[in-house]
This record gives structure tokens, sequence and C-alpha cells, in this order.
């Protein structure tokens, strides 16, 4: 993997001169409005990070996870049920080529590529099921019991050939997965792929571990949960109210599996026996701390996880969200040892929903290091962290986007300001940002 070589220099984008105005924001019931305000370029605002070019997806620019493979991405939505194809051979003129319906009311906002295959999570529309219409609910309630609106759509995982033409996937087989369906997975293309999937029966998203010897017949050899959330076994739960225990995905480095549980915390498996996980760990922060755990990134080489909160409150209504950094020498006793450092140079809180979202996941083809991390950080764009001191992370590097011209999401409660949602980081520095408003920015790293 070609490493990227670090310079002294600081490379802005045009409008750096406007940094001193953004910032430049009071707290108050009118600090969603003012997001509007914001003297942010189209282009952004970036140190060591310049905008290449931008996308609206044909017309859906509710973006959430970007999957690079013979030079097209294959991105999925947040609100738009499905997932759209762009060809991506001029990283300044990406051309969206063909929008797939997997099916109505189903949500495909997760997938992954490898080996000329498309993995595709598929589940109920839940934006559209919720019973709730303001935008931190869907954070706070156990899945089982949020959707109430519930209409036919596909839960399961679908399987499509990108090699073929990857301008046009063809499915070529699909498991179902009787309940709400998956939320994200984890599958690099080996045998196994690590889905976060609701199961008839169980609160919320759980692991399952799906079989891909037979690609055209996937089987579903094994599920692993928290205590309490197999409802159809009656074991108790004593999850508070307020608080949502549920898998949001698993990163699996060597037979080990790293989850993020949401508010239930983190935890480490020992998969090395797809057919029967083995929990060893698991740590919980939440409380005191805001909850929301949301992406497991592994440095296995050095012992080490990031762990990604989800911020989901506007204004830092429950204040700040964090991403940790955890020691995991030893498997059975994981410790966290801090956190990369909250970004400071503007007023996040003032202007929307401001923390951590997801941070770029190492795969293999892809820019990969246990020593700089890039990271989304919703409202304040993105971020890039030396790691090599894992006590004390620096930032070096950001770009902050422009608020979009309206929102996508339609619930209550959500300001006009951006929501940087996923980063995936070509070998070359290269990165593909989606924003689950705002359509797809790129952008080169010139650490």
């Amino acid at each position: 993997m070609p490493a990227i070589t670090r310079r002294a220099s600081l490379a802005g984008v045009a409008g750096l001169a406007g940094l001193g105005t953004i910032g430049q924001f009071s707290r108050g019931p009118l600090a969603a409005t003012r997001a509007t305000s914001w003297t942010v370029p189209p282009e952004g605002i970036g140190n060591r990070i310049r905008h290449i070019s931008w996308s609206d997806q044909g017309g859906r620019p509710d973006g959430v996870q970007i999957m690079l493979n013979r030079q097209h991405l294959y991105i999925g939505h947040q609100f738009t049920d499905g997932f759209s194809v762009l060809d991506a051979t001029d990283p300044r003129n990406i051309k969206p080529v063909k929008y797939v319906l997997t099916g109505p009311n189903t949500s495909t906002h997760h997938l992954q590529v490898a080996n000329d295959l498309l993995l595709v999570a598929e589940g109920a529309n839940v934006m559209a099921m919720q019973s709730y219409d303001d935008a931190r609910s869907y954070f706070e309630n156990t899945l089982a019991d949020s959707i109430t609106k519930k209409v036919p759509f596909r839960a399961g995982l679908s399987i499509f050939d990108i090699k073929t033409d990857p301008a046009n996937p063809r499915e070529i087989a699909f498991l179902q997965m009787p309940g709400f369906g998956i939320n994200r997975l984890w599958w690099t293309g080996g045998r196994y792929a690590y889905v976060a999937a609701h199961f008839d029966g169980f609160t919320d998203h759980i692991l399952g571990i799906v079989d891909l010897q037979n690609i055209s017949k996937p089987e579903l050899i094994s599920k692993a949960w928290l205590p309490g959330m197999n409802r159809a076994a009656k074991e108790p739960n004593t999850t508070p109210k307020g608080k949502r225990v549920a898998l949001h995905h698993m990163i699996v480095a060597g037979n080990r599996g790293y989850g993020a549980w949401r508010d239930g915390g983190f935890t480490i498996h020992d998969v090395g026996d797809p057919r029967n996980p083995k929990l060893l760990s698991h740590i919980n922060w939440s409380p005191p701390f805001a909850g929301g755990t949301h992406t497991p990134l592994p440095l296995p080489g050095r012992k080490l996880a990031l762990v990604a909160e989800e911020s989901n409150a506007e204004n830092c209504a429950k204040g700040l969200f964090y991403t940790w950094v955890v020691d995991v020498r030893e498997d059975t006793n994981p410790i966290s040892i801090g956190t990369l450092p909250t970004p400071k140079d503007r007023d996040y809180c003032a202007i929307g929903n401001f923390g951590p979202h997801n941070l770029h996941e190492n795969r293999p083809g892809s820019f990969q290091s246990e020593e700089t991390v890039f990271a989304t950080y919703h409202n304040a764009g993105v971020r890039v962290f030396d790691v090599r001191d894992q006590f004390a992370p620096t930032e070096i590097a950001y770009w902050v986007p422009p608020a979009p011209k309206k929102l996508v999401d339609t619930h209550t409660g959500v300001a006009l300001a951006p929501q940087s949602c996923d980063v995936y980081v070509r070998s070359d520095g290269l990165m593909y940002v989606s924003d689950w408003n705002a359509g797809l920015h790129v952008l080169q790293y010139d650490g």
C-alpha cells in the first residue's frame, strides 16, 4: 500500500479567509436556523484537504455508505429506497449511471464490495415506518417497538454480480431474514459475512454470521446478542428508558470480532468458530457518557481499537460524543485509555448535530493505516487524526462542508447544516464523503 507523504505546508482551499467568521455563533433558540449564515463556499474550507468535485448522485443526495470497485462507486441511501451506481473514472466529473430499487419500502443504506461482488443490507425503511417524527426517536427507542406503520418490504442479504457489468449490478442471490432486516454488515471477501440484523423475536439488531461458501445460496449459520435482547425467550431487559441496545455493526480482524452496540457499548467476540461466536468481553461507558457507539475500528497490529460514537442530538443536547481509544491487548479486559480530540475550531454545537459518525474502515484495497485515521464528524465535516501516540492523538487535517440548500431529512427539529456521514479513502488519499442531505463530495488529502 503506497504511503502518503506528510508535507509541512498547509494546503487550504478557496475561501480560507472566511475562517474567522464561521465560528461566530452564539447558543440560543435560533441557533439551528443560523446554519444558513455560514460563510462557507461551495467547495468548503479545508486544512490540508482540497475539494475536487461534488455530485447530487442523480438527484438522490441522501447517501450513506460508499464502496469502490472497478472505478465505480456504490452508494446506499438513507431516506430513498435502493442504492446508486456512479462512474468515478474521472474524480472531477462523477457520473450517475444506475439506480437500483431492490424493493419498495426497503432501506439499502449499507453495502459491501469484494471479489467483484456487491453485498447489500436490506431492511425496513425505518425512517418512513417509525411512529415518531422527531430526529432523536430512532436512537432512543427499541426498534421492535418503533415500527408501527408497517408495510411490505424486503429483509435480508442480497448479492449482486458487479464484474460482468459494473454499471449494472445483477442480483444473483437473496437470503431472507424474517424480521426488520439488516442495518450494516462487514465483509471483505472471505467465506463469512457479519451482519447486524433484526430477527423476529428480538428487541433490536443483533449479530448474524452468514456462510458464503456457495455464493448463490448464502446460509445464516449463527447469531449472538447481549443479555435481554431475546424477547421471545423472555430474557429480562433492563435497558433504561431513552437508551437503545442494538448492534450497529461488527468489524472482524483475524478471529476477533469487535462490536458497537449503540448505547450498549463495545464487545469483543471470538469468531474463530463462526457457528459458535463467543463473547470475550463487554464494556460500556454510557452512562455517564452519551453512548451511541457506531464504528469499532480495530488496529490489530497495535492491539488497539477506535470506537466512534454517533452523535444524535441537535445543539449538543446530550452533551458531547467521542471517539474512544481502547487498549485491547487483553481480549477479556479492554481498557479505554483516551479519546480523539474534539474539534474546537468553531462552535459546532450552535450549528446543529455535532460529533462523530463514522471512521474509514481500512478495507483491503483502500488506504490502510494504523497511524492515520479518517473520520466524519457530522456538521464538523471530515477530520484526520495522527494516532501514533495512542495516549495523545492529534488532529492533522480537516474539511468543513457548506450547509445544504435544503434537507432530505423530514424529521422535526433538524438544523439546516451539514451531516457528513461516511468516508471512503483510496490508497492515494482521494476521499469520497457522503452527506445524507447533500450528496457526495470528492476530496484530496494533502498530508
